[in-house]
């Protein structure tokens, strides 16, 4: 059973349907791009609790695998108790739904090098915390994802609009926010890391990526950094994964600073930038790798077999219906493809396709992702009804 079935879970359940199995895919709305590709469907609320438990009473699923934040996750350990597999694990989904759950774990009991934070519950909470942490930084809902309800803070002018925007991006019925200390890096990165039931922890090759509105614009493969930085981004991540426990990918994002690495965030799932692997980078796509590892198949090695990047198709209206043109266009070079998501509705700034473009190994990254944005730019989202 899927929960959430956005992009990233309609690739996960193309990977585990072409390993025999059976998915339903719950969203909370109809026609979600996962639904489209699954054996089943539910629609329900799935901060519903009661809701919740009756889909997984009624389906008796073998494995239960979030894609979302937005989820009675404490329902988890009882599904757990009843021999449910969740994935990776009730404690990792708990704990990574919640921002201020995985930075105090993170921060304070694994000690590792984060941005300065505080969190704060309402306005006046939060003009505090900016007074503590310092201009600029950045405003994030405890739970949010792809950016949404997430701001820079650059001026005392901006800390009640930054308020008001957490809270009608959050998602779920927390308030609390985290404010973060600015952290001045050069490169961004997504090191997806693979824990395996039976296995040693596996790293992909460090995937960059650049963000914008806090939702990522473009993603490359390979990103080049220094051994040493790598060596610690590793030791780092499968710090925290073997913290939280369960099999399955992770995207572990992090700053590079030049002090050093500084641990950002954590998702115990396929991660948006990883879809630049949809490109033919590895020899199994972030999706094939999540499929094996919670299936407790083997993953013998991750080889990096191309070079290649991704750039987003955004939608710029709302509406019902989309329709594309410029498809034609965006596929006439060699080394270009697209994925388009199949989501029923538009509104400015949704995510609705990745143009992908890739070469062999050693070619200029920088082409590449140039390429995969002058793609991007080619498609335009369009709708039949306003």
């Amino acid at each position: 059973m899927l929960l959430g079935s956005g992009e990233l879970g309609k690739e996960f359940v193309i990977a585990v349907k072409r390993l025999g199995h059976h998915v339903i895919a719950v969203d909370s709305y109809n026609d979600a791009p996962a639904q489209q590709v699954a054996d089943g469907r539910e629609v329900i609320d799935m901060l519903d609790g009661l809701a919740l438990d009756a889909i997984v009473a009624r389906h008796q699923p073998d494995l239960i695998v979030p894609e979302i934040e937005a989820i009675r996750t404490e329902r988890f350990y009882d599904y757990e108790k009843e021999g449910i597999q969740v994935v990776p694990s009730a404690r990792a989904a708990n704990f990574t739904m919640n921002r201020k759950a995985i930075r105090d774990l993170a921060a304070k009991e694994l000690g590792l090098r984060t941005a300065n934070y505080r969190y704060a519950a309402s306005l006046e909470e939060l003009h505090a915390a900016v007074g503590e942490v310092g201009i600029p930084c950045v405003v994030k809902p405890l739970m949010s994802s792809s950016g949404k309800g997430q701001s820079t803070v650059k001026s005392e002018a901006d800390i009640e609009k930054a308020w008001s925007y957490s809270q009608s991006g959050k998602r779920g019925d927390i308030a609390e926010v985290i404010v973060e200390a600015f952290v001045q890096f050069h490169t961004e990165i997504t090191l997806l890391t693979v824990t395996q039931k039976n296995g040693v922890t596996l790293f992909c090759p460090p995937i960059g990526h650049r963000q914008e509105r806090g939702d990522y614009q473009e993603s490359w493969q390979p990103c080049m950094i220094s051994d040493a930085h790598l060596k610690e981004a590793e030791e780092i991540a499968e710090k925290v994964t073997r913290s939280l426990t369960g099999a399955g990918i992770w995207g572990v994002e992090f700053f590079l600073a030049d002090e050093g690495i500084y641990f950002s965030e954590l998702s115990p799932r396929p991660h948006d930038t990883g879809m630049v692997t949809l490109a033919g980078t590895q020899n199994l796509s972030e999706f094939e790798l999540h499929a094996r590892a919670v299936l407790g198949l083997p993953i013998p090695e991750i080889i990096l077999l191309k070079a290649g990047a991704s750039a987003v198709v955004l939608a710029d209206r709302a509406g019902t219906n989309p329709y594309y043109t410029g498809v034609e266009d965006a596929l006439g070079e060699p080394g270009s493809d697209i994925r388009i998501f199949g989501k029923p509705a538009t509104r400015p700034y949704r995510r609705m396709a990745v143009t992908l473009a890739s070469d062999q190994l050693g070619s200029d990254v920088d082409a590449l992702k140039a390429k995969a944005i002058a793609n991007a730019a080619k498609v335009k989202v369009l709708n039949t009804e306003l």
